[in-house]
């Protein structure tokens, strides 16, 4: 039994070694809320909330999960106070429409603590299979083709198993074809975040050529129909990423076949509760699906390291290094990948120490409900 005493959520901000751009938007300093539960038993777990500042990737936005956290689901959480198991919480939340990023927050920061208290990684208590996983790099949107390349390059030489680009319209074929051209055989996905639209299918079937593992996201978020339309006349696989929200978002992407893929990103559907369930149903009937990334701290990291153990979990997900994107990480050790591959914490939870000092050296508000 799992005794909630204490929850506390620091509000922190980070800044970025270089701005993170995409065709939704660019990147540059990034707001976090980390979750810290403390339990009766002085165990202590810890999450995230990975929304951005404004609503430009989903509609939840820091301030948002922040009303969501401070007025319905702390205050259901410590009404509660008692847990066997995580899942527990999903359920209890289920009855608030939405606000996945601000649900996870809390349910992540109960699978540490949960999996702390059984002396256990967390990837084991998730049901993992592995001790160490592949993992890619996404490549923001570059001001130029030779910085893009040099960037590619650089991931290459440092081994990653997948490399993506994010690319837009007018900037999408000639890219790929210069990286192509210098790398025909490496795994290469681009992901459009919805810049595209059904009037440019005969631009988009212009990518089959290069065998790309596959376009994510080309569609708006809510166009499954279109989705499918598209997938019917392309042989490149299609993943969707921004569409999934939810159970319910792959069990209409199944049935009218709008993609191939599945990106799985625990924080925008709820926790790892529900990504294990997306997960299992994309295993069942054929889809592939890998751990998509949130440009989030440790924390966020290390529960994605954790996820991705799961069988259905073939291909190599956004999980780079923590020093590819932060100056200082907020965990002790920072995330190391050894030529493309993250080797497992064995320590029990997520497997990584918080650093305080700089925690707190970022941090810009404080709240506690006890």
């Amino acid at each position: 039994m799992m005794n909630v005493k204490k929850i506390t959520i620091h509000t922190i901000e980070l800044q970025l070694k270089n701005p993170f751009v995409t065709a939704l938007g660019k990147v540059e300093n990034r707001p976090f809320l980390i979750s810290e539960v403390e339990f009766e038993c002085g165990i202590i777990g810890w999450g995230e909330c990975s929304a951005f500042r404004l609503p430009w990737y989903t509609e939840e936005t820091t301030e948002t999960c922040r009303y969501a956290l401070s007025t319905f689901l702390i205050p259901a959480m410590l009404n509660q106070r008692n847990f066997q198991h995580p899942d527990e919480l999903s359920k209890l939340t289920s009855q608030f429409r939405g606000h996945h990023m601000a649900k996870s927050c809390l349910e992540t920061a109960l699978w540490d603590g949960y999996a702390k208290s059984q002396n256990k990684p967390l990837y084991e208590v998730l049901g993992g299979t592995r001790d160490q996983i592949e993992v890619g790099i996404a490549i923001g949107l570059q001001t130029d083709k030779p910085t893009l390349l040099k960037k590619v390059e650089g991931a290459v030489e440092q081994g990653y198993k997948r490399i993506k680009i994010k690319i837009q319209p007018g900037t999408d074929i000639d890219v790929i074809e210069s990286i192509r051209e210098t790398y025909p055989d490496i795994p290469l996905m681009v992901d459009a975040n919805s810049g595209y639209t059904l009037n440019d299918t005969d631009r988009l079937k212009r990518f089959d050529p290069f065998n790309l593992m596959m376009i994510e996201q080309p569609l708006r978020y809510l166009d499954f129909v279109d989705h499918a339309k598209l997938q019917q006349q392309m042989s490149t696989p299609i993943c969707l990423d921004e569409s999934i929200c939810s159970l319910d978002d792959v069990r209409t992407a199944i049935e009218l076949g709008s993609a191939q893929v599945i990106t799985i990103k625990m924080s925008r559907v709820g926790g790892l509760s529900e990504a294990k369930r997306i997960h299992d149903l994309c295993l069942k009937n054929g889809l592939r699906v890998w751990a998509g990334g949130m440009l989030e701290t440790g924390i966020g990291r290390a529960h994605n390291i954790a996820l991705a153990t799961l069988d259905g979990f073939t291909i190599p997900g956004d999980i780079s290094a923590s020093a590819n994107y932060w100056r200082e990480d907020i965990i002790e050790p920072e995330i190391i990948v050894d030529r493309g591959s993250i080797h497992c914490s064995e320590q029990a939870g997520i497997g990584y120490d918080i650093s305080r000092q700089i925690l707190e050296q970022h941090r810009t508000e404080l709240q506690i409900y006890t």
